[in-house]
């Protein structure tokens, strides 16, 4: 009965908040939160600088009022710029992933439970002021006993009870959103949750984030052009990480990059290279590319490398994908369209039925209008961004991988540019591309695949011939059927009734607790209040009878 009448105290909260940021254009349309208006109203006759913000802006802070877990989630909003205004996502793009450290002696009292020993004998030396803090974890400095510098990153406690806690209330008034918002068909705001759900529970596991930076360090273990640190298994946990500790200045200060004599040219260039390597040689690549997560080390300054740190949020595409998506780049690079189209539809992202002509009029746009510019401004993160949104028109269906790659390409470009301005992004991107698919769908390696499956399927081959004859014998006699069986029915449609019950619940109650939001805005006198508590109480007998029942 607690939780949910704490809950309902939260969704009350959250509704304040975007009253009180004048949110309600972004529900323009839903009935459930044309009571904010009017809260909004009233509580910003004080406030004529919020009032007259971009609705970008006010959305942002709206965020960080909310908390680390929102802020999280308005970073992840932000590269979904396939569905998101470009005023929007720029603001978004702004949040900052800072929160006060907790006490560092909590950290050691972390590390000496998960480790099994007091700090004193796990290393020579621990800073017990934190490096950096972040939502999900900060970092502490130390010394093994063998003599490495290294970072210790210790999970914040309580965080996943706080995810928990706040992704509840964000599901149900997304949920809500997604059903009466006129615009929610298109946004699927819901389903944006829950992928920003997988990928902050995917970053609250420090041995998967081990095993990402392992596996990038092999990608490159003979690379002098990008650096990952080295991980420290036998001191690294669940809730623990630990690391080489590694130097370099920032990839956003470019003063101090000048300062240093670096190449800024062949820099960028290498960062193009980078990203190109990651994804279509190796198929995994670091998902979270910003600058704050690149190392420059300039020990060589004409030859200066690439640190990359953070690797909570590393992606792949399925082998099927990662060949679609690279003959897409090819065709691109070609000025293509009609392979463009093609392409799209053998991969299944537009239905079999959309007609080729018109896709590929509308792919013709998109890359007309951006080789039309000088070759140092064409962007490939853009043209795809470009091509996902026209695809929709077509019900294309774009997976959470290819937003990432679309993201991350954005990223570096972005980074590339911003070293050094007059980068010629196709003429480095293109010949790298042509080498890694000739390389990777060449004819050697298809014969080397052949042979590495060929055991396999002679292991298989005495079957065959009666498995054929089998299918064959039953064809023939028509009895081979497609049966959906009477109890998964009844599941399903268990599923939907208990589905379409608690969506009433939650907009009952999400209604109430706006109301009573409008109420505490008004606050003028007694009968407000005595207006609030009433509608409180029936939020939260709504909230719990489905709790007694149980």
């Amino acid at each position: 009965m607690f939780s949910a009448v704490t809950q309902m105290f939260r969704l009350w909260r959250i509704n304040t908040i975007l009253a009180r940021y004048r949110l309600d254009e972004i529900a323009q349309g839903t009935p459930l939160y044309q009571p904010l208006r009017l809260a909004g109203l009233i509580t910003f006759r004080k406030s004529a600088d919020i009032r007259d913000m971009p609705v970008g802006k006010r959305l942002r802070l709206a965020l960080q009022e909310m908390g680390p877990v929102y802020v999280k989630f308005g970073q992840i909003l932000s590269t979904r710029r396939d569905l998101l205004p470009p005023e929007i996502a720029d603001e978004l793009s702004l949040l900052q992933d800072r929160v006060p450290p907790f006490p560092g002696a909590e950290a050691q009292a972390i590390i000496e439970k998960a480790l099994g020993a007091p700090v004193e004998e796990l290393f020579t030396s621990f800073e017990v002021e934190p490096l950096a803090s972040a939502s999900i974890a900060q970092v502490h400095g130390a010394v093994l006993k063998t003599g490495e510098e290294v970072v210790v990153k210790v999970v914040r406690p309580g965080i996943r009870r706080q995810l928990v806690r706040d992704l509840e209330p964000l599901k149900a008034i997304t949920g809500i959103l997604e059903r009466y918002w006129q615009g929610g068909s298109r946004v699927r705001p819901l389903e944006l949750v829950k992928e920003f759900e997988s990928v902050i529970y995917d970053e609250l596991d420090m041995q998967r984030e081990a095993a990402n930076a392992s596996l990038l360090k092999r990608n490159f273990k003979n690379s002098s052009e990008v650096y990952i640190p080295t991980i420290y298994w036998a001191f690294s946990k669940d809730n623990i990480l630990v690391m080489e500790r590694v130097n370099g200045i920032p990839a956003g200060d470019i003063e101090a990059l000048k300062a240093a004599g670096v190449d800024l040219e062949r820099l960028a260039v290498r960062g193009v290279r980078m990203f190109y390597t990651q994804v279509f040689r190796d198929n995994l690549f670091h998902a979270d590319l910003h600058p704050g997560n690149i190392l420059i080390d300039v020990s060589n300054p004409k030859d200066a490398s690439y640190i990359l740190l953070d690797y909570g949020i590393v992606a792949s595409l399925s082998p099927q994908d990662l060949y679609y998506i690279s003959e897409n780049f090819i065709a691109l690079f070609n000025q293509n369209y009609r392979r463009v189209a093609e392409l799209h539809i053998e991969a299944g992202w537009v239905p079999a039925d959309t007609r080729v002509d018109e896709m590929e009029a509308a792919v013709r746009t998109v890359g007309e209008s951006s080789f039309s510019r000088p070759l140092n401004e064409i962007s490939f993160g853009y043209m795809l961004l470009s091509l996902f949104r026209v695809a929709r028109r077509f019900q294309l269906s774009v997976q959470p991988q290819l937003i990432m790659l679309q993201k991350t390409m954005l990223n570096i470009e972005g980074l590339g540019r911003q070293l050094y301005p007059d980068l010629d992004i196709w003429a480095v991107a293109k010949p790298e591309l042509e080498a890694i698919i000739r390389e990777k769908y060449g004819f050697d390696h298809t014969l080397t695949e052949l042979r590495d499956r060929l055991p396999a399927w002679l292991s298989k081959a005495p079957e065959m011939p009666g498995l054929v004859h089998d299918y064959l014998t039953l064809a023939t006699r028509g009895v081979l059927h497609t049966r959906v069986d009477s109890k998964d029915l009844q599941a399903l449609t268990e599923v939907f009734e208990q589905q379409s019950r608690r969506n009433r619940r939650y907009l009952i109650t999400a209604s109430l607790a706006v109301v009573s939001a409008v109420f505490l805005a008004m606050d003028t006198g007694p009968w407000m209040l005595s207006g609030f508590s009433v509608l409180g109480i029936i939020a939260a007998v709504m909230a719990v009878l489905p709790l007694l029942r149980r």
